[in-house]
């Protein structure tokens, strides 16, 4: 027959068990989910201008150091989508936004717009013809062309995105100036032709900005992290400049223009 303090033990034991199951953590529970990453968007978002591809001969051009893949390397627990594909329009951008994303996305970055506008015949205007005027013609129908079919193509993009990704933080990726006005560059582009195209990248941005925050996304303006680093600055420069043996990669982000990129979006996003 048991002692009463044997029995006195017993009871103790008893009443300690609940008290020491709420204590100890549930260490066989699943952890949570460590998030998902699409990457959305044109040749800026992939790796034109770093002359480093996955597959230089993918129409694509993805590589690795465009910046959502600097952004996934520093989040390894986050799983990583891309979709983004130069020579992407808003539409293009749409049918990857419905191959992407999930309804358990948690950030969504999207570059897209200058395709939309006319961006390579644009430049191609400006380098080609000598007349500073053709230049700025080819710039302000540009211009025209993109008040006239971003607001609401960006509109419906964005609301699609979030109907597919209810609850990801939206990133939209700005374009940056390519030229510091009267800069350090004595052959080339002429200044007005230069100002041309800032002016122009003003108007694209200011588009995309308007309509970012009309969806209620956030906007990495591109002009200003980029600031000191245009062509002609004098400082080490994040775009890629004319080549005319490789003109695709010409007036994209470079190297150091993604990792700029990087790091606008990694302060917004941690």
């Amino acid at each position: 027959m048991p002692s009463k303090t044997e029995t006195s033990m017993r009871r103790l034991a008893l009443l300690l068990v609940p008290v020491i199951a709420i204590l100890l953590p549930a260490t066989a529970a699943a952890a949570p989910a460590a998030g998902k990453y699409v990457a959305l968007g044109d040749s800026y978002a992939v790796g034109v201008g770093t002359y480093t591809y996955d597959d230089p001969n993918a129409d694509c051009r993805r590589g690795p150091l465009e910046y959502s893949r600097l952004w996934a390397a520093a989040h390894p627990a986050t799983t990583y989508v891309e979709e983004s594909c130069s020579g992407a329009l808003v539409a293009d951008v749409a049918n990857q936004a419905a191959a992407g994303l999930t309804p358990d996305t948690t950030l969504v970055t999207v570059q897209v717009g200058g395709n939309d506008v006319g961006f390579v015949s644009v430049l191609e205007t400006c380098i080609l013809n000598f007349a500073d005027s053709t230049c700025v013609n080819a710039v302000n129908a540009a211009v025209a062309t993109g008040r006239s079919v971003l607001p609401g193509g960006l509109a419906d993009l964005y609301r699609g995105i979030r109907a597919k990704a209810p609850s990801a933080q939206v990133v939209v990726m700005g374009y940056p100036h390519f030229y510091k006005i009267g800069g350090n560059c004595w052959v080339g582009l002429s200044d007005t032709k230069r100002s041309a195209l800032n002016n122009g990248t003003d108007i694209l941005d200011g588009l995309l900005q308007t309509a970012a925050a009309d969806a209620g996304f956030r906007f990495v303006d591109a002009r200003t992290a980029f600031a000191g680093h245009e062509l002609c600055s004098g400082n080490p420069e994040w775009m890629t400049s004319l080549q005319w043996d490789k003109l695709n990669e010409s007036y994209h982000p470079n190297a150091l223009g993604h990792q700029a990129y990087f790091g606008a979006l990694k302060a917004i996003t941690g």
